[in-house]
Parts: C-alpha cells; structure tokens; sequence
C-alpha cells in the first residue's frame, strides 16, 4: 500500500499503468473508495499512468474532525501530484469527486491537461437533503452507516442492473456500510456546503461531463448546467443511475479515452 503524508495524517493510493505515460487522477464519490474503478483500470491502464485515492474521510486515508470542505479535498489532491512530482495530469471524478475536479478546474487549471466530471453538478442538493443524513450518522455510527449502505442501491444503480450484477453492487455498498461514521459525515457536509454555479463559467480545460439517465442525485439536467456553463465542454449521457462507472463499465471506459487522445 502506498500514502502520501499529508500535514494531518496519510492519504492512500494505488498507481496502475506504464511510467512516463500522461497521468490520469481517479477521484471517488462519498461513501466508496478507489475501488468503484476496478472496471476502469485494465483499460486506462494501457494508455495512462493511473492515480487512484481514497478521498479524506474514505478507505485507507486519513479521517480527520470535520466539517471538511471541497477546497480542503481538492488541495489532498495537489499535495498528492506534489509528493508524486507531477506536474499536470488529466482528473475524473465522480460525484463529489466532479465537485473536487470542479474546484480544480476554477482555482488550479495549470495543474490540469484535460478534466471529466462525471454525474455531478454545480451544486448538489441543499441542507434539507444534507442535514439530517449527517445527523443520522452522527447519533447513530457504524449502524446508520450499514443502514445507508443497504439504502444506497436504489439511487446508485438501475433496477435491472441491481438484479442481474448482485455482486458487483453488494462490493460497493459493502464500502459504503464500512466507511468512518466521522469522515462520512465530515465530506457530507463539504458537499453541503459548495455551490459552484457562480465559478464554473472559469474553467478554461477541455471537459466532458457524463450523465446517468436515471441518477436521481445528479440529474442530466445537472449536467446540462455544467455544459452550458463551460465553454466548450462536451456531455454524454447513458443508461445509468449515480455510479456510471460501476455500470457502465467498458462504455465509460471507452469514451472517457477517448476523449482524453482527442
């Protein structure tokens, strides 16, 4: 296993693909860890040098007090390109992952080659959606946690792909379940509390945005928002809910490279 230190504890990552190839960052949405990429590695892997992390909070990384912010994350992920001396790289991330790629995109676009913000938006939901799950996970710890991971399918995967792939979905909220109470709830509130729909206009770096028809937490029209907010921008959208890239698999893979060689 691998970590980078960070002022206030370890940041895990993994690094799969050829040394010297472009740099692509995988960063993961609340409640999973750098697993949800396992269907994307074998195929990145043969065209870029990949950097997966678990984001504060998650996995193996360090679980600080919060409330953590987006700014707070995003500059975990310039501490993480300075240990390993990288100068650009491209960044996909989904969910509050598209958030730190965001915040990436507004205040450190030198640090980027190309940007993915996958079923994401500007901002997502508000205190009403925010506050009592933060609130569930703090009165209630590892149980509110096993209860959210059995919770999450619906809103993560489509009905059939619920019923035909069983394993791979249990995998991933098998990680939801075992999060830390404390860091679940310190990136909830970091969601929470960003709204990016006044700065995204700034982002100057090639981007694609995927959508998942059926992501009821970030709708396409989310990421409608996105693309007409920055210029140039490319969207594609998919039979997917949230975690487009578990259910996706190969598709995501395919068109996230190739955009990427374009």
């Amino acid at each position: 296993m691998a970590f980078v230190q960070l002022e206030d504890g370890e940041l895990h990552y993994q690094i799969e693909g050829p040394a010297g190839a472009p740099v692509l960052v995988l960063s993961n949405s609340l409640g999973t860890d750098l697993h949800m990429w396992d269907a994307q590695i074998a195929s990145f892997s043969k065209s870029f040098r990949v950097v997966r992390y678990d984001t504060r909070g998650h996995g193996k990384s360090l679980v600080t007090q919060g409330p953590y912010t987006i700014e707070q994350l995003g500059r975990d992920v310039l501490a993480l390109l300075d240990a390993l001396k990288v100068e650009k790289a491209h960044f996909c991330g989904l969910s509050m992952g598209g958030l730190i790629g965001q915040w990436l995109g507004i205040h450190a676009n030198n640090r980027l080659h190309k940007l993915i913000l996958c079923n994401t938006a500007a901002k997502i939901g508000g205190p009403e959606m925010w506050g009592p799950r933060i609130e569930m996970v703090e009165k209630g710890g590892e149980q509110a946690m096993k209860e959210l991971g059995a919770g999450a399918v619906g809103r993560w995967f489509t009905p059939d792909f619920a019923r035909d792939h069983a394993d791979k979905v249990a995998a991933v909220t098998d990680v939801l379940a075992a999060t830390s109470p404390l860091g679940y709830a310190a990136c909830c509130a970091a969601v929470r509390d960003a709204d990016l729909r006044k700065q995204v206009g700034s982002i100057t770096v090639d981007t694609l945005i995927i959508c998942g028809s059926h992501d009821s937490v970030t709708t396409v029209a989310d990421g409608h928002y996105l693309q007409n907010h920055i210029h140039g921008s490319q969207l594609s959208d998919y039979y997917a809910a949230h975690l487009s890239s578990v259910e996706l698999g190969e598709t995501f893979s395919l068109r996230v490279t190739e955009f990427l060689l374009s």
